[in-house]
């Protein structure tokens, strides 16, 4: 394990530093990127889709002054902005969707909860009504559908051990990093229904024309991204394979972190370990558990007087910006479980509201956890070997792609396209024409 941190930290610090003329940024490549969606207020958000609606209805029910202090008003959002409907959830012949009015005159019926990707590998639930909510993003609302791919950087952190650039996911991103950095959000197509993707004019055409027409389609082109990208202070950096047996081994293995990652999404089987190797439950996880323990001799984790096993190293120790994988979604549900608020937060604000110990729902969540990050260990030798022919390698250089007029990008496709599909239901019940 520590052979493998070194040789990855090793090239990692060669794509960081300023020689670096080998790979390209992420953001020549993927030009469209969204900023992390910013809540404003800690309680919209959780592990457990019956708390947040356990906090609607007391927020729901409050009046005056003390719905404003549950609601935690903010420079964006009080209980009297009107906003307009997040994309999609339009409140048109919905009982359960949003409202554009304000909340403290007319809260409606609860949104019902959806579900987003809370940083890498951790899924949670949000309530999604724009009211609530300083910064959502709509964009990403708005191009989000069943064939929509986001990829997520991690965020750069010096020194740390060795983990993955970026992740991808199939549901929103909230852009939320482990290490508190910011992660840039790229989704793969610019519209819904997969079109326009979000790649740099003119790439996909010298991609086919030096690497042949198998393999280069936009989906292909995230998959190399996913397995072949390093972390750099300045960014995600990507080195462009000229070889084709190259692209299609790099290829071929960002396909797999993909459906690793999606976990049975876009048709996709669910993660499953051989069997001998898969987690089980050993002994009954504590309704309230306080803390977590890996007995690497006996390849199980330890909650409490629960037990879960085998549990691979590679799994437990698996992290990204340095911030382990596993011990930071246990104690995210962990404080959950028995209502712990934020440090600053009011113990009995909407934080607290909702908790009912540790549920079944998660105990089958960190199962699948575990095989998640098992299987994406397993699969780190692939890339080491990836990198290690990248060095040799002959890549496609900026030189070639500004002679082919991929870059420079032009600033337009920074920006979101158009979309003109349908109305948007505007502040108070007025419709929006994007």
């Amino acid at each position: 394990m520590a052979a493998r941190r070194t040789a990855a930290t090793t090239v990692t610090a060669a794509a960081g530093s300023g020689e670096d003329t080998r790979s390209l940024e992420l953001d020549e490549l993927m030009p469209w990127s969204v900023r992390p969606l910013r809540t404003g207020r800690s309680w919209v958000s959780g592990p457990d889709p019956a708390a947040l609606r356990a906090r609607w209805e007391r927020l729901a029910a409050a009046e005056g002054a003390e719905q404003e202090r549950l609601f935690r008003p903010s420079r964006s959002r009080t209980p009297h902005t009107p906003v307009a409907a997040l994309p999609g959830r339009s409140t048109t012949g919905d009982s359960a969707a949003a409202g554009t009015g304000r909340f403290a005159r007319e809260p409606g019926a609860c949104p019902d909860p959806v579900r987003i990707a809370h940083g890498p590998f951790d899924e949670q639930w949000l309530l999604p009504d724009h009211r609530l909510i300083d910064a959502a993003r709509p964009e990403l609302w708005r191009v989000g559908d069943e064939r929509q791919l986001f990829a997520v950087e991690h965020g750069y952190v010096p020194q740390a051990a060795a983990g993955p650039a970026l992740s991808v996911t199939h549901l929103l991103p909230d852009g939320y990093s482990p290490a508190g950095r910011p992660g840039r959000i790229r989704p793969l197509y610019r519209r819904p229904d997969a079109i326009d993707p979000n790649l740099a004019p003119g790439l996909l055409d010298l991609l086919r024309t030096r690497l042949g027409p198998e393999d280069t389609a936009p989906e292909s082109v995230l998959a190399w991204i996913l397995a072949a990208a390093l972390p750099s202070p300045s960014g995600c950096r990507v080195p462009l394979a000229a070889d084709a047996e190259v692209w299609a081994a790099g290829v071929s293995l960002g396909r797999e972190l993909t459906r690793v990652q999606l976990r049975g999404a876009r048709g996709g089987e669910r993660p499953r370990l051989p069997g001998g190797r898969r987690p089980y439950v050993r002994a009954a996880l504590p309704a309230r558990p306080n803390g977590i323990v890996y007995d690497a001799e006996a390849e199980a984790l330890v909650i409490g007087d629960g037990r879960i096993s085998p549990v691979p190293a590679g799994a437990w120790e698996f992290t990204v910006s340095g911030v382990r994988v596993l011990e930071l979604w246990f104690d995210r549900r962990a404080a959950a479980a028995v209502g712990a608020v934020p440090e600053g937060e009011e113990a009995d604000g909407l934080e607290a509201v909702g908790a009912r110990g540790w549920t079944p729902e998660w105990t089958s969540e960190l199962l699948e956890l575990i095989t998640v990050l098992a299987l994406l260990d397993g699969l780190r030798p692939r890339q080491e070997a990836l990198r290690a022919r990248l060095e040799r390698a002959s890549l496609i250089s900026r030189d070639e792609l500004r002679a082919a007029g991929v870059l420079p990008v032009p600033a337009s496709v920074r920006r979101p396209a158009s979309v003109l599909g349908h109305q948007e239901e505007g502040p108070e019940g007025q419709f929006a024409l994007l």
